[in-house]
């Protein structure tokens, strides 16, 4: 019942049931699937590595730090530093092997992170912005890529080009970014993705954002590609003009391109109120690897928010659509943004400092992901019996 004294009756499923739009809507007989890495704790597969272990181990290949061509890491300013540190490094596959096993990758590292710095050397990069999630009850510190700069960025560098040559056909597949600055007990480090209708262009290859802090993705994402018009793949499920892509992550919220930084410190969440109203039709296509925070109980407090809230909303949907072409998967808790579900606006009992309202959801399976050169980069591999 979701702590609700109305508005689910039991013995009505039409009050509370959804429809599966698959087809067909159910497989039987299917054969035993084996996870090939270690069932007990899947987390470890977004983190840091430790500095002892060896990438080509069974678990060291695992962890998209390995199996990313480029690795951002952001961390505190340095004593007496302004800005914080930035590291990218660029790695390469050889032999087969994950790109983190490279001997040679091309390092960048500025100790003093500027806003003029990194507009000259790392232009799809910002630090400086914030907001307040009001699910998690605290300001977010960003690490925010601007997808189109960073698609530009990655073809006209030097030093890109010089170790992933795109004459060659070596294109970057996987972006892996963590946020490791520590602010106070309400300050909370994440990334987000802006700007991303279109993603870089790899010969189809595809490509995937991995990182240990909860992902922010704003507006459209993974819509269009460089043959098709503007939004070509927005508002629908045809995934057409599309390419392989992923969201890995220790959580995931979507917001709409309406959604303001400024605003989210100012206003208080309301049904109704405008500043809160999400964009109409935005559209994510992306198969999805994330965290939630379990179940604890039956209370309103106490819920996961359940499969259609495994992507976290902050605005007020009302009455507009969201469109997400994928393939969900929880592998584990989250372990950054910790705060639980809360339910909507407007739900009886009131609950407790709502902050977002439900849009009518299409969520939908992307038929691309049954086609195996269409799997997005680093998806999780498993093993089935014969």
């Amino acid at each position: 019942m979701d702590g609700m004294t109305n508005g689910w009756t039991p013995s009505a499923p039409n009050t509370w049931n959804v429809t599966f739009n698959g087809n067909p809507g159910y497989i039987t007989n299917v054969d035993s699937s084996t996870l090939l890495q270690n069932p007990t704790n899947f987390h470890y597969m977004i983190e840091i590595p430790p500095d002892d272990e060896d990438p080509s181990s069974p678990t060291g290949q695992a962890r998209y730090y390995n199996q990313a061509q480029m690795v951002l890491i952001v961390t505190n300013a340095v004593s007496g530093g302004l800005n914080p540190t930035v590291k990218l490094k660029l790695q390469n596959s050889f032999n087969g092997q994950v790109p983190g096993t490279d001997p040679s990758p091309v390092i960048f590292y500025f100790s003093d992170a500027s806003p003029g710095l990194l507009s000259s050397n790392f232009p799809f990069l910002s630090l400086t912005n914030r907001f307040y999630d009001q699910r998690e009850y605290k300001t977010n510190l960003i690490t925010q890529i601007n997808m189109t700069n960073f698609a530009r960025w990655v073809q006209t560098s030097a030093a890109v080009q010089g170790k992933l040559p795109t004459f060659a056909g070596i294109y970057p597949t996987t972006l892996y970014v963590a946020d490791c600055r520590t602010g106070n007990a309400k300050q909370l480090s994440s990334v987000r993705l802006v700007n991303g209708a279109q993603l870089p262009d790899n010969s189809g290859w595809g490509f995937t954002v991995a990182t240990p802090n909860p992902l922010y993705v704003q507006g459209n994402y993974n819509v269009q590609t460089a043959g098709s018009g503007v939004n070509a793949s927005a508002g629908t499920t045809d995934t057409t003009y599309t390419v392989p892509a992923a969201l890995i992550s220790d959580s995931l919220t979507l917001l709409s391109s309406h959604w303001s930084d400024a605003g989210s410190f100012s206003w208080t969440y309301a049904a109704g109120n405008a500043n809160y109203s999400a964009t109409e039709g935005t559209t994510v296509n992306a198969a999805i690897i994330t965290g939630t925070m379990p179940s604890t109980g039956t209370s309103g407090t106490t819920f996961s928010g359940g499969v259609h809230n495994l992507p976290r909303l902050l605005e007020d949907w009302t009455g507009k659509n969201l469109w997400l072409n994928t393939s969900i998967i929880r592998l584990w808790s989250s372990q950054m943004a910790t705060n639980q579900f809360r339910n909507p606006a407007g739900f009886n009992p009131p609950p407790v400092d709502p902050y977002y309202n439900p849009p009518s959801r299409h969520f939908s399976f992307d038929p691309n992901l049954t086609n195996p050169y269409k799997i997005p980069p680093g998806i999780p591999l498993f093993g089935v019996p014969q």
